[in-house]
This record gives structure tokens, sequence and C-alpha cells, in this order.
């Protein structure tokens, strides 16, 4: 007699999912199934592939807000199924986050308040230009066609040639700066790093700068150690060149990370619109505006900075609507969520949200000091984190730290830094608002059981790298050179660097 029956393939009642014949299979990767299953079940076994995902607060390695108060989560989610573009179904929306001349002057609330954060020049009546994006990336693309628009009429209209465009920034910009200038064919023109001076120096910068240059682009946080570049020295040098040359080259200013720290904490340091050469400035409403990934904003100082024939005007969706993105559909609820920060928070808030992501920094800073086995890369005045390399690398390096802090659930980077400094290595801590003073001294912990395991541990690359004694020996009639210390880190860094990216490919991460 059978004591037990196999669920017949045309029962689709599922009254415990894994005691259903959902979990015996794969989940698709490639084709879409023949049949359809119980929501319960594609719940369920999603939820739990989602389980191998690494906690979003406890990884370090990115600026991005990853908590928000209940109160905006709920806003969030009655907004979710609303379209930004959809003017007629949610005209609040819209109010919030575009703000063009061809609008009504009391729209767009977020932009004015960033513009006014910025110190726009602004009549007591008068709105900001600006637009709302998905990020930093897309507001930089925005600001550099704009660049790029004026920059091409202005050099039609004297009779020059307008086909070899280029832009001038350091070589610790972000990828989106590359990306800009390989789609739109505008020439990116670096300036090179060299140890210990890792952001753009605004001397070699202007030094760049020619007649085709249609602008340069500072950094506000740099990615690699948070420092903010010197706007005021870079608009002091590019004015002395304008009046020298007859050019009116402009500063775009990237401030997709520390343009809502730098307003709050050092409102005394002069890198916005008060700078008569800063044309636009970019912000990421997801990083220290505090909302959950998807928002950034761009703003210009005035209108004429912003090209009319880059605005268009469609009136298909049931009122007449001026956009300038680059897409066209998107959800409303980022848009909300910052509004939502801006107004609960106020100035008050923020300020007080920066100073405790600036004093849990310090709290991190000086415990990886007190070990004495770091030297800090990052500056005091900037984005909050830490940048840290090993002092003696000889026996491990950052990468094996990075790859041996994920035991205990921390996610920090450990990357090289970009030419002419490309020996050096880094691990970075991103300091957010949910990262505690706890949090900070529980790290320091386990990065000091960390290098006690490594210590006590048989080195993986350097048992590859003879280093002789003191001077050169004969081993098997060959002399062996001694390598320097300079010498071991390159290699160190060159192996691991290569184990590193064939892991990723490994992993399927790009």
């Amino acid at each position: 007699m059978a004591l037990s029956r196999t669920a017949l393939d045309t029962d689709v009642s599922v009254h415990s999912t894994f005691a259903s014949r959902y979990v015996r299979a794969s989940l698709p990767r490639f084709r879409m199934p023949e049949n359809s299953i119980p929501k319960e079940a594609a719940y369920q076994i999603i939820n739990d592939e989602l389980m191998l995902d690494g906690n979003p607060r406890l990884n370090l390695a990115s600026f991005v807000t990853t908590w928000m108060e209940p109160e905006c989560d709920k806003l969030i989610m009655a907004s979710v199924n609303k379209n930004y573009v959809d003017m007629d179904d949610r005209d609040f929306s819209l109010k919030l986050c575009f703000q063009l001349e061809a609008m009504c002057p009391k729209q767009n609330r977020c932009v004015n308040m960033i513009a006014h954060l910025f110190n726009a020049p602004l009549g007591e009546s008068e709105t900001a230009v600006g637009v709302g994006t998905v990020g930093s990336s897309e507001a930089i693309m925005l600001a550099g066609l704009a660049f790029k628009r004026k920059w091409q009429n202005k050099r039609k209209a004297e009779g020059k040639p307008s086909d070899q465009p280029n832009i001038v920034t350091g070589a610790n910009v972000q990828v989106c700066w590359e990306k800009f200038a390989r789609y739109f064919e505008v020439e990116l023109k670096e300036v090179k790093l060299r140890e210990g001076y890792y952001v753009m120096d605004p001397e070699k910068a202007v030094e760049m700068v020619d007649e085709n240059t249609i602008c340069v682009a500072a950094i506000l946080g740099s990615t690699l150690n948070g420092e903010f570049e010197d706007v005021k020295l870079l608009n002091d040098l590019l004015t002395e060149k304008n009046k020298e040359t007859g050019w009116d080259t402009p500063i775009h200013v990237d401030a997709a990370s520390g343009g809502f720290i730098a307003p709050f904490i050092y409102p005394d340091l002069e890198w916005d619109f008060r700078l008569p050469l800063v044309k636009s400035i970019n912000v990421s409403g997801h990083k220290y505006g505090l909302v959950y990934a998807g928002i950034g904003w761009v703003i210009w100082r005035s209108k004429e900075d912003l090209p009319e024939e880059l605005i268009f005007h469609i009136n298909y969706l049931g009122a007449d609507q001026p956009t300038f993105t680059l897409n066209f559909s998107k959800g409303s609820s980022q848009v909300i969520a910052q509004y939502y920060q801006l107004i609960r928070l106020g100035y008050e808030g923020y300020k007080n949200v920066m100073e405790n992501c600036r004093d849990n920094m310090l709290v991190l800073k000086e415990g990886l000091e007190l070990t004495g086995r770091f030297n800090i890369i990052s500056k005091d005045i900037g984005v909050p984190l830490v940048a840290f390399s090993l002092k003696d690398n000889s026996t491990h390096n950052e990468f094996e730290v990075s790859d041996m802090l994920r035991r205990f659930g921390w996610i920090v980077p450990a990357y090289t830094m970009p030419p002419d400094a490309q020996h050096v290595t880094v691990l970075r801590v991103v300091i957010r608002e949910d990262f505690s003073r706890t949090l900070a001294e529980r790290l320091v912990n386990d990065i000091q059981k960390v290098m006690h395991e490594l210590e006590n541990l048989p080195c993986k690359v350097c048992a590859r790298i003879w280093i002789s004694g003191d001077g050169d020996k004969e081993q098997h009639g060959a002399v062996v050179v001694k390598k320097t210390a300079l010498e071991t880190q390159r290699e160190i860094t060159t192996i691991w660097r290569k184990f590193v990216m064939e892991k990723k490919k490994m992993n399927g991460v790009c």
C-alpha cells in the first residue's frame, strides 16, 4: 500500500512552497518558462535567492543611501506606480522636479530649493533652471551637452571650426565622464595624479585649456579619497586665462557626493554659483541627498546657460510639457522621496546628519591610526570617508584585507589609484547616515582581527617572490638581484589585481 503520492503536474494549489514541485527545478535563466506558477511560489523562490545578496548597510563601498524613515517608505510605495512624465495624472510630482522657462513660476520645488542651496543668483521671485534625473550620470550628460552645444554655436557664429571639442578633468573623475566623452564625441583631457596628490591640480588643468575646451570639470568629493578639489583657485586661474586669451571657458562642478555636504558643514567654502565661472552643478539625491538609488539633479546658473534648442516640447500626454532628459518614462517615487527629505529635515536636519557622518568618520580614522598599521589617504575636509593603505604590505596587501573582511559581513573595496599613482593601493570606507559610532568601533576591531590572522598566515603571494638578504646573492650560477620595497609592492598589486579581475569575471560581475 502506498504511503505517499507524487503531486500531480496539474495541481496548481500550493499549501507549502517547499513541499511543492516548484522547488525541484532550477530557476529559468535564459528563456521564459512555458507555464505559470503560483504567486506564493514565485515570491518565495526569488526571495530565497535574494538572501544570498550582501547586506546593503554593510556595503561600505557605496555612497548610495540604504536607509530611509518608514514614513518615506510609505510615500514611495504609494507613488511607485506613477509615471514621472504623465503630467495629467500626477501634476504634483512634476512640480517637484522639473523647472524650465516655459513652465509655471510656482512649479519645481526641489529644483528651486537645491538652486538656493547652491547660491544660484536668483531674484526674489525668479525660478531656477534645472531638472531631475535618474542620477548624476544622466545629469552630467545633460550638462555636458549644454556646454558642447553652446560652444558649437559660438564657434559657428565666429566662422571657426567646431568639430574638435574637448573637456578638461582630473584622472580621478567617475567613469560617467568617460562615457560622456565617448558617447558624444568629446576629447577627454585628463590631468594625471601623483602620489600624495590624488585630485586635479588647478594649475595643470588651466594649462591644458585651449580654444576648443567646452568646460573644465571640478569634483566636489573625489570618489577615490573624498577630497574636495579647489574650485575657487580653478575659477581664479581660469578667469585670468580667459582675460589673456579672450576665451570664456566655463566650469562645471560635479558635486555628486559633496553637493549635499558642503552647504551644511562647510558653508564658507566657495565652490558653487558664488564663483562666476561656475555655470552648472550636478548632485546625487541618492547619495548624501539621503534618498534611495534613482535620483539626481542638475542646476544651471541661468537660462542663458541652457541652449533653448536642447529643450523639447510635447503635448501628446495631455498638456504642453518641456523636456530635457536622456530617458522619458521613469517613476515619481524618488522625486517625492527627495521632497520629503528636504521638508522633513530642513537645513537643521541635514546639518545634524552631515555632522554625525563627519564625527563617525573621525572615530574610524583615529581608530585605524591607533593600530599603527595604516597610512590615511583621505582628508578631514571632504566627503565623510576614510581611505587608507597598509604601511607595510611586504607580506600581505590591501586586497587580502578586503577579502577577509567579507567573512565578518563587511564589504570594503580595495583598488589602485589612476595614472600616475597606479602603484598606490587603498581601502575605502564610506560613512553614510546609517553608519553609527558603534559600527565604526566594531569595524576597527574586525580589521584588527583580520590583520592578526594575516600576520599568522604564510604569505600567499610573497612566497613566490624570493627576497635576498643584504646585497645580491648568487644562486645556481646566476645573480639574483634584491627587489626594492616599491618593486615588491607593485608586483604584489599586479598579481592581486589580476586575481580579483579573474574572480569578477567568473562571478559574472561587469
